[in-house]
């Protein structure tokens, strides 16, 4: 049965099941690569960037174990993302939906989005809501971002 009651968001950090999540949506590639044409090199769990800010560079190569390491250390600016854009109380299961969602977007992204102006309103269904319209790259729907959106919004209202 599913907690009935919102946690103060400042209480909240990704759930295990969330950080699993991420992984998964985003696959393990130990060797930089652009996800799609247009794209930014991408490594690990869907880095960017470094450790030390700098951007992923093609021809860059990584460990599972330091991928991991980077995933954990970057999650923590995107949980930050949704707390300091959206402070309002959520379920977990909410939380790690946002986070993923910021994870992929970005968080100035999200700090902009309706989204976040929906929840800032209370308006916690019209938020979950938004997910979905995140699914393009470029103007153009992509399959697995689609796939990824719809997973993000059943997370969202707690399926």
């Amino acid at each position: 049965m599913k907690n009935k009651t919102r946690a103060v968001i400042a209480g909240l950090v990704l759930s295990a099941g969330g950080l699993i999540g991420i992984a998964s949506h985003e696959g393990y590639k130990g060797e930089a690569y652009i996800p799609v044409p247009g794209d930014v090199a991408t490594i690990g769990f869907g880095s960017t960037t470094n450790s030390d800010g700098s951007r992923v560079a093609l021809g860059q190569r990584t460990t599972p174990v330091a991928s991991l390491k980077r995933l954990g250390e970057h999650v923590e600016v995107f949980e930050d993302a949704v707390r300091r854009c959206a402070p309002v109380e959520m379920y977990q299961y909410e939380f790690d939906a946002y986070v993923s969602l910021t994870y992929n977007i970005g968080a100035n992204a999200f700090c902009k989005s309706t989204l976040s102006k929906k929840l800032i309103a209370y308006d916690y269904e019209g938020a979950c809501k938004e997910i979905l319209k995140w699914d393009k790259f470029q103007g153009n729907s992509l399959p697995g971002l689609t796939k990824r959106r719809m997973e993000e919004y059943d997370t969202c209202i707690g399926k």
